[in-house]
């Protein structure tokens, strides 16, 4: 273990930077630090009048004392000492409080045919088998399965509410209700452009377990509506993947089949299939080929017209 006295004599020091500006930074003698540790005895005194008020220990040896007990409280010996935490107890308080009362969010994500709805289905099951309260949400866009229910490509469904926006959430399902809700689940999360601030909202205010799944990146590999965002809000993020359909490798990218371009273009596997990175390039290639096959056709049925 270290004294004061040890660490200040080990070697030169240099006088710390939030010292006044005109003590000059040069090397000093052990006994000059210890005057201006502790000013009040210092026979330097008289030359440093504004030191008088600044005290970093209240006691000569009270830092020799403390840090021989607890070494490790003095990573930076200099700093001031202070038991005080840095938010009011009043402060301190009010957020000890808001803290215990908060959500969480975990956000499913993957390529089309991953199962992330599935996954959904089973998280949302389990939490309601627990005893808590849950409600679903999805976007009034997907019209695939019918609007009332959220529904996996193998037939398993659950009843939702279908949304244009999740900001109406609250007030369609009733307040009372919802401060009666512990879970919200939302699927086709990709569809709801305020998906980031009712995510933010719901866990970290209303205190709710906020489970998010959708599509990270549309058919182009670019991020797709506002999923990415809420990743840094995320408790948990679970990547899934499918089964290329070309070779039966990991799928992690969904490739289009059709030669349309528009970002959001609902549709199962007569538009999509989920393939890995080697076939999802070849597919591009392929799909870019038919596509300007079909186009320069056009151009020359137009030019016999």
């Amino acid at each position: 273990m270290y004294s004061c006295k040890t660490l200040v004599e080990h070697k030169p020091l240099f006088l710390p930077s939030f010292l006044p500006s005109f003590v000059q930074p040069q090397p000093i003698s052990a006994f000059t630090m210890k005057s201006i540790l502790n000013p009040k005895f210092s026979s330097l005194s008289c030359n440093f009048p504004k030191l008088s008020s600044f005290s970093l220990f209240s006691h000569p040896l009270q830092f020799s004392i403390l840090f021989r007990n607890n070494p490790s409280s003095f990573s930076n010996p200099l700093r001031l000492n202070s038991t005080k935490p840095f938010i009011p107890n009043s402060q301190n308080r009010t957020f000890q409080a808001s803290s215990s009362t908060s959500g969480d969010i975990h956000v499913i994500v993957g390529p089309m045919f991953a199962g992330k709805t599935s996954s959904l289905i089973r998280r949302i099951q389990s939490e309601s088998g627990n005893g808590r309260n849950v409600a679903i949400i999805k976007s009034s866009k997907d019209t695939r399965y019918g609007l009332d229910s959220i529904v996996t490509h193998d037939g398993t469904k659950l009843p939702c509410w279908a949304l244009s926006n999740l900001s109406s959430f609250k007030q369609k399902f009733g307040v009372d209700a919802y401060d009666q809700l512990d879970v919200i689940g939302i699927d086709e999360a990709q569809f709801f452009d305020d998906l980031y601030d009712f995510c933010r909202e719901a866990a970290d205010h209303d205190g709710k377990t906020v489970i998010v799944a959708g599509l990270d990146g549309d058919y182009l590999r670019k991020s797709f509506g506002s999923v990415l965002d809420i990743i840094p809000l995320a408790d948990s993020i679970t990547k899934l993947n499918a089964r290329c359909e070309i070779c039966g490798k990991n799928a992690y990218f969904t490739l289009r089949k059709t030669q349309d371009k528009q970002v959001e273009l609902i549709g199962g596997v007569d538009v999509y299939m989920p393939v890995c990175r080697q076939h999802y390039v070849n597919g591009q290639v392929a799909v870019e080929t038919a596509r300007h096959v079909v186009e320069s056709k056009k151009v020359e049925c137009g030019s016999h017209t």
